[in-house]
């Protein structure tokens, strides 16, 4: 249900987007933008990551008290937190290097090329937290919670709708 809500804002997200925005240099640069920590977001936050950490974590609650349970979520939440700060750093950084890669047909618009560098670094930040928010979300899927897990993109959708 949260999930289908969330493709329904979706679409209306892209629609407001469209509106306001429309097809211009502004707009390509954002999706540029978004799409490369989010494309990112996919390897970190859903993919390998939080298919091995679910099932690990659910069977370590079963042969481990509450303490210890703890203190795993803890070194990991740490751990991964530490080096997607260091990744977010390095791409705010790196963000014409990312540019370029990611869209090359914008090296022949400097104007572009740099608004959507500029972008990227402000964008890039979500990649950190959106990766602790599926981390949180693994958690709460390990205990049997899946509502809030399910509901926090319907969130996303709501801020950019507002924002735009």
């Amino acid at each position: 249900m949260m999930t289908m809500f969330s493709r329904v804002l979706g679409l209306v997200r892209d629609m407001v987007i469209a509106r306001y925005f429309g097809a211009g240099a502004g707009a390509d640069a954002f999706f540029v933008a978004f799409k490369i920590p989010n494309f990112l977001r996919r390897l970190f936050a859903e993919g390998a990551f939080s298919q091995a950490f679910v099932p690990v974590l659910s069977s370590y609650r079963e042969k481990h008290t509450v303490s210890d349970v703890k203190r795993l979520v803890d070194a990991v939440a740490g751990s991964l937190g530490l080096v997607l700060l260091g990744i977010t750093l390095v791409a705010m950084i790196g963000a014409p290097l990312l540019t370029a890669v990611f869209a090359p047909g914008f090296l022949d618009n400097d104007v572009k090329f740099a608004l959507t560098s500029d972008m990227l670094r402000i964008t890039f930040p979500y990649l950190l937290m959106i990766s602790l928010t599926a981390f949180a979300g693994g958690i709460l899927n390990s205990y049997d919670r899946f509502a809030v897990p399910a509901f926090t993109p319907v969130l996303l959708n709501l801020a950019m709708i507002g924002a735009a």
